[in-house]
Order: C-alpha cells, then sequence, then structure tokens
C-alpha cells in the first residue's frame, strides 16, 4: 500500500466515523411532521409550534407535559385551540 493510498483510506475511514456523530447533532432541529386527526391537516411540530403548546399549557394552567405523552382528550384539546390561535 502506497503512502498515498494508506492516507485516503485513513481519511475515508475518519469521515465514515465522524458522519453518524455530525447527522444526529443536526437532528435536534428538524421539524417534525404530526398529524392532527380532528381536523384530518397535518402540522410542523417545530419551535413556532412549541411556542403555542407552551402558551395553551399556560392559558389552560395544566402543568408542561411533552405533547406525545398527552391523554387522546388532552391532544383533542389543544388541537381545536390551536385551530382558534392562527
Amino acid at each position: 500500500m502506497t503512502l498515498k493510498s494508506r492516507g485516503l483510506t485513513t481519511m475515508l475511514a475518519g469521515v465514515a466515523l465522524a458522519a453518524p456523530l455530525l447527522i444526529a447533532g443536526c437532528g435536534d432541529h428538524a421539524s417534525v411532521r404530526v398529524y392532527d386527526p380532528y381536523y384530518s391537516d397535518y402540522h410542523a411540530w417545530n419551535s413556532g409550534e412549541v411556542v403555542y403548546y407552551r402558551q395553551w399549557n399556560n392559558e389552560t394552567h395544566r402543568h408542561y407535559v411533552e405533547y406525545k405523552k398527552l391523554p387522546e382528550k388532552d391532544q383533542h384539546e389543544y388541537w381545536d385551540w390551536r385551530h382558534n390561535h392562527h
């Protein structure tokens, strides 16, 4: 193996090992699509939606619970509230 091909092999191995870490680090900023079964539409669950969700929690005097852990009844109440607050 020549010095040039050994360097290339080492560089490619480094990139292969680092890629999952770089990709995983970017995943926190991506929005997730959430289906609203009551209005049959999708919402981007991103920082903007989180602002609305926290506002709903405050206005309805609820303790913060992640949306995906809410009971179905509370999710329905959130989407009713959300569709009336653009």
